[in-house]
């Protein structure tokens, strides 16, 4: 039996949310420089009166927009250091380590940046389908390649990731709006289940 695995990344198997946790460690000065001035957008982005996509490339961007890809992954490295496993739900990893490999595909699927996921999904044996991010000349630009994974993108992120792979069963995790069409498109989707 052929199965496919789909894992929402931050609070599905996280206890917290990992992008304003990196971008502090990053830089925690700058961090909370950028968070203040990014109060207003935050305000209007919990009201549905602005992009999430936008809003989140701006606070990002202020924080690491013209930083080496180097520095940015031996810091997403630390990061992962530092907060793995502390970070993940006991019960989620227990799953992920109990899955059977053989005739398995499991992704990672998240709207944070493939900078620093990376670590977590090669060490929880995962393939990565993240919001991508743009360096140019080994600098980041503060911009994405494509869109912000979450929603809509996410499905169609996942089709693009297995081609035309057929697969017994589909199963995915997720614990926002921003899985619900993932978790519809599966075989079985599983709304916060590991909380």
């Amino acid at each position: 039996m052929k199965k496919l695995y789909c894992f929402d990344f931050d609070g599905t198997i996280t206890y917290k949310d990992t992008m304003f946790m990196y971008l502090k460690f990053y830089d925690s000065t700058k961090f909370r420089i950028q968070f203040l001035r990014h109060i207003p957008l935050f305000i209007l982005l919990k009201l549905k009166l602005a992009e999430t996509e936008k809003v989140k490339k701006s606070f990002i961007g202020s924080i690491l927009k013209g930083q080496t890809q180097e520095k940015i992954e031996m810091k997403s490295r630390q990061f992962f250091e530092q907060h793995y496993p502390k970070i993940v739900r006991e019960n989620a990893m227990d799953f992920i380590k109990n899955i059977d490999r053989d005739n398995t595909q499991s992704l990672l699927v998240t709207a944070s940046l493939d900078i620093w996921v990376k670590p977590f999904a090669e060490e929880l044996k995962m393939q990565l389908v993240a919001t991508r991010a743009e360096f140019k000349n080994g600098i980041f630009t503060g911009n994405f390649i494509g869109r912000n994974c979450n929603g809509k993108e996410k499905l169609i992120r996942i089709k693009a990731e297995i081609h035309d792979s057929k697969y017994d069963k589909i199963i995915a995790f997720g614990d926002t709006s921003g899985d619900q069409q993932m978790l519809k498109w599966a075989n079985e989707g599983h709304y916060q289940f590991f909380h």
